[in-house]
């Protein structure tokens, strides 16, 4: 004879069991749609980078993006300027499943010059040690030894010299643009939402927002689509966080210390103060069609990954427009100065200038260099420079994904 309680156990097994087995059907299931959902995520990442491949290789014109065969999911793209940037802004899209990613993005060049100095005046000279690495357009393909220390001259040149014209490369038109007056949304700081306490941000997918904002910039973090403007000066101390902003103002400093990625356009002068970082890709920028004085100002151990350009002076101007860069710093990239300009620091790309000078506590020499290495082929492979020139645009590449 079975017993009661018997039963009562077998029953309480088969309702274990069934429990069991009903969970492991459940997590089969939900691990089989886990699974159907990453596949489609990564599908959609995989075609979001082809739509943004096609955008490169269809250089950066806009256009209807096929769908490939045996897929679902459709792409598209559109592409705007931002500062001396393109931006290509790639969807990837089906049901109500999207992937969206934005970059900046530019032309690959091969630029190989290491200095280009306008014909204008004496032949380049040069004292201490000197590495010039790449083509140099000059005055004289003869560069001169002049001796202003005591220290040893040496000058390793490794590339083509060739003799320069009387003015320099013109460069490209879309930069006085950036000086003519924008038409974006404008708003007040205090109106613009912050995803957590302390962060503004706007995403590139929405419309740039432009801030006027107080001679000082501290205790601020600031990422994304933005232009902060000023009708005087803009300071920014070394506590503020600036990520991929344009600032724009007839005087931007920055404090020393300062980290960030930046584009600033000044009319009047940009002052740079002992380590400052300017992350890459960064551009410092002054444009003066006037008779006043602009000054680019680079204190020591600065490093900016990006570009510096000084321009729109006339030939006759070209003693009131400078760059001056002191010594222990670093430029990955290019520099571009047609007034005149005082190099201590090293540069990894190409330098564009209408006349160098050296200034030591006693004296100012003209066209002059001392203690420098200029080297194109120690800029990375990934550097994209901005488009210094309106030269055909064979290959673009991505600078920096910034969503």
């Amino acid at each position: 004879m079975i017993k009661a309680h018997s039963l009562l156990y077998a029953l309480y097994i088969c309702l274990i069991v069934s429990i069991i087995c009903g969970a492991l059907l459940y997590f089969s299931n939900l691990y089989n749609q886990l699974n159907l959902y990453y596949n489609l995520q990564e599908e959609l990442y995989i075609q979001n980078q082809s739509v943004v491949n096609f955008a490169l290789g269809n250089k950066m014109v806009p256009t209807e993006v096929e769908k490939e065969q045996n897929s679902s999911i459709e792409g598209s793209y559109e592409t705007k300027p931002y500062g001396l940037f393109s931006i290509v802004l790639a969807n990837s899209y089906i049901a109500k499943d999207t992937v969206a990613s934005v970059y900046f993005v530019g032309a690959s060049g091969t630029d190989k010059t290491a200095i280009y100095l306008s014909n204008l005046s004496k032949s380049l000279t040069y004292s201490g040690k000197i590495k010039l690495v790449g083509n140099c357009q000059l005055p004289s393909t003869f560069i001169e030894t002049s001796y202003i220390n005591n220290s040893k001259n040496q000058l390793l040149a490794e590339g083509k010299n060739t003799i320069s014209e009387p003015q320099l490369p013109i460069i490209n038109s879309d930069f006085k643009k950036i000086f003519e007056g924008t038409k974006f949304e404008k708003t007040k700081l205090n109106d613009i939402d912050k995803p957590l306490d302390s962060l503004y941000f706007n995403s590139f997918f929405n419309a740039t927002k432009e801030i006027q904002v107080n001679a000082t910039l501290a205790n601020i973090i600031l990422k994304g689509n933005f232009i902060l403007r000023s009708e005087d000066s803009i300071r920014v101390k070394k506590n503020a966080i600036l990520e991929d902003v344009i600032l724009i103002a007839p005087k931007i400093t920055f404090e020393a210390g300062f980290t960030g990625t930046v584009q600033a356009f000044a009319t009047k002068g940009i002052e740079l103060e002992e380590k400052v970082v300017l992350n890459y890709p960064s551009v410092i920028c002054v444009y003066n069609d006037s008779e006043n004085e602009s000054k680019i100002k680079i204190k020591k151990e600065c490093l900016i990954a990006g570009a510096i350009v000084l321009f729109g002076n006339s030939l006759e101007m070209n003693d009131k427009n400078s760059i001056e860069i002191d010594q222990e710093g670093l430029l990955f990239g290019d520099l571009y100065c047609t007034g005149k300009l005082m190099l201590k620091s090293n540069v990894y790309g190409s330098v564009y200038t209408n006349r160098f000078f050296f200034k030591t506590n006693s004296s100012t020499y003209d066209n002059m260099i001392s203690d420098v290495e200029i080297n194109t082929t120690k800029r990375p492979n990934y550097f994209i420079s901005i488009p210094l020139f309106n030269t055909p645009k064979t290959t673009y590449g991505i600078i920096k994904k910034v969503l």
